[in-house]
């Protein structure tokens, strides 16, 4: 018998949308809190920001994406539900300005906050706390049943990646 945790993970549903949502949504809320608490200019320019690399790593990052490039409608992922695919799909592997993009976008978005974070130290200690758990629900959940086979974190023993190609083809 197969364990739900050897499958390839194919397609996503609602509510794995909705919970790396939430767990996201931790250190976004606690990162605008602590920008809001001494600027409400840094923090709107800080959502503007966040919105621009989100587009970033869309374009860059997903475009090459199994759950991008094979559906016909929206985007249904665990990141992004229903969402209009406003770039072309790309299959492949990322070249270097896409392995930068994917790695300088999420950056920027980690780092910009420190600044007001290190004043409100309860708020940095959430910030790292739930950053942690989301990356460690990330890595622990998804990485080693990613359809991405190009993705740098994906985990997938190379045996079920090439029983995978063989079907497909």
């Amino acid at each position: 018998m197969i364990n739900s945790r050897d499958r390839l993970r194919t397609d996503y549903r609602f509510k794995d949308f909705l919970h790396y949502t939430c767990l996201l949504a931790v250190p976004v809320f606690t990162a605008i809190l602590a920008i809001l608490r001494h600027s409400i200019f840094w923090a709107v320019l800080f959502v503007g920001v966040a919105m621009a690399m989100t587009g970033l790593i869309l374009r860059f990052y997903c475009t090459r994406c199994p759950h991008y490039t094979r559906e016909d409608g929206p985007l249904r992922c665990m990141f992004f539900w229903g969402l209009p695919k406003p770039f072309s799909p790309r299959p492949g592997a990322l070249n270097p300005v896409d392995n930068a993009v994917a790695f300088a976008a999420p950056a920027v978005l980690l780092i910009l906050p420190l600044y007001w974070l290190f004043k409100e130290p309860g708020l940095l200690v959430l910030y790292l706390l739930s950053l942690g758990g989301f990356a460690a629900t990330i890595y622990r959940n998804e990485c080693d049943r990613c359809i991405y086979y190009e993705c740098p974190a994906n985990r997938v023993p190379e045996g079920i990646k090439n029983q995978s190609r063989e079907s497909t083809k």
